[in-house]
């Protein structure tokens, strides 16, 4: 047994516990139900800067040029109270219209993270997901758990914790504004 789940034990837990490691590529989905059709949701989801209008971390993006699509490139910048402010190349991955947009940061080919909106078409509206998977590459995350690793886990599911939230708040918010033809 590791030192993690001896602590896990020693804090009165019941084991079997699942231990979240970066090397397993956790993440999280978050989603809601639009009444509209996913056109009009694309329209929103491929809009880099409208989820800064919800995130508490995320500021916004710029595009690389003009490209839109598969192999196009935004520069996605954010702010957290522990890591500061950083900007970050972002390579879109997934642009399948109107149903998937998504993109890797840091490293096309050795990810800090994988993002991904997927719409769906249901009945008269849209089930709008947005999904998460970290790493496998370096990122701010990978600094924290270095610098922490016996606290893996904690760090892991604090910081899954956090972007959930704003993940749902952002699909939350595309569905108002989507609803209220914003």
């Amino acid at each position: 047994m590791d030192s993690t789940e001896d602590a896990v034990r020693a804090q009165g837990a019941d084991l079997p516990v699942d231990l979240l490691r970066f090397v397993d590529g956790p993440g999280a989905v978050v989603e809601v139900f639009v009444n509209a059709p996913p056109e009009a949701v694309w329209r929103l989801v491929t809009d880099v800067d409208v989820p800064a209008r919800f995130s508490g971390e995320f500021l916004g993006a710029t595009w690389e040029g003009d490209t839109r699509g598969v192999g196009a490139v935004f520069h996605g910048r954010n702010r957290n109270e522990f890591l500061g402010e950083w900007t970050i190349p972002c390579f879109v991955d997934a642009w399948d219209e109107p149903r998937a947009f998504g993109w890797r940061t840091s490293d096309p080919d050795n990810p800090g993270a994988r993002w991904r909106f997927e719409l769906t078409a249901n009945g008269t509206g849209t089930r709008l997901r947005f999904l998460l998977g970290v790493g496998p590459g370096p990122s701010g995350l990978t600094a924290a758990i270095a610098q922490h690793p016996d606290k893996e886990d904690r760090v892991l599911r604090r910081r899954i914790r956090d972007l959930t939230e704003n993940m749902q708040a952002t699909v939350d918010g595309i569905k108002r504004l989507t609803e209220e033809g914003l």
